[in-house]
């Protein structure tokens, strides 16, 4: 566990040349031929962190997710008050053996981890139409119950603009819900493959000399 505040300049540095449950999407991305682009372009990100030891991330923020950050003691102090549990904050969590991490918004109890999202009130009232966790976000929450080793991990969508009744969704997501045994698999040879990928770059300078 390293100590942090996410998005603070040693949480960056903490990340860089790590896989992240917030690119897990990108880890699995498939296409019918070949790779796909977001893994691939994902994977050279890391190639390059780990050679120059800085985050390749763009630090972009629009407004909209400048809202959700701003929000997110608002969405964590609704979970509080709905669960009656605390929450309390995580740093950036890495796995023991490889080059993963993830930064859950918080942990609850002795076994349980929470996400918060502050979105669009379009995309709010969509998942407090489905009652489902998003495809993106759960291959998110897979990687993050990976490496917490927790038990299970609340979604939470929060909007403060609908009607109170309607501000607040939170679905949990059990581990045993999950196949984190098959995405373990998928990690470590994405994994594999930025590590050849990193030797095979550094052989290079080898040769030069």
């Amino acid at each position: 566990v390293l100590e942090c505040e996410q998005r603070t300049p040693e949480w960056h540095a903490a990340r860089a040349g790590r896989a992240t449950g917030s690119r897990a999407a990108d880890i699995l991305a498939k296409i019918k031929s070949g790779e796909a682009a977001a893994r691939s372009d994902y994977r050279m990100q890391l190639v390059c962190e780990r050679l120059t030891q800085q985050s390749q991330e763009s630090g972009y923020i629009n407004a909209d997710m400048q809202r959700g950050i701003d929000l997110e003691p608002l969405a964590l102090a609704a979970y509080e008050a709905d669960t009656g549990a605390f929450v309390r904050p995580i740093g950036f969590l890495t796995h023991p053996e490889l080059m993963a991490g993830c930064s859950p918004d918080g942990e609850v109890g002795s076994d349980g981890i929470v996400e918060f999202k502050v979105t669009k009130t379009a995309t709010h009232v969509g998942y407090l139409r489905s009652r489902k966790v998003p495809a993106d976000y759960l291959l998110q929450i897979t990687h993050n119950l990976w490496i917490s080793g927790a038990a299970w991990c609340d979604f939470v969508s929060f909007d403060d603009r609908l009607p109170a009744a309607l501000q607040f969704l939170r679905i949990r997501v059990e581990r045993a819900a999950v196949d984190v045994t098959a995405y373990e698999l998928s990690a470590r040879l994405f994994l594999g493959e930025v590590d050849k990928e990193v030797e095979a770059v550094q052989a290079l300078a080898a040769v030069a000399v």
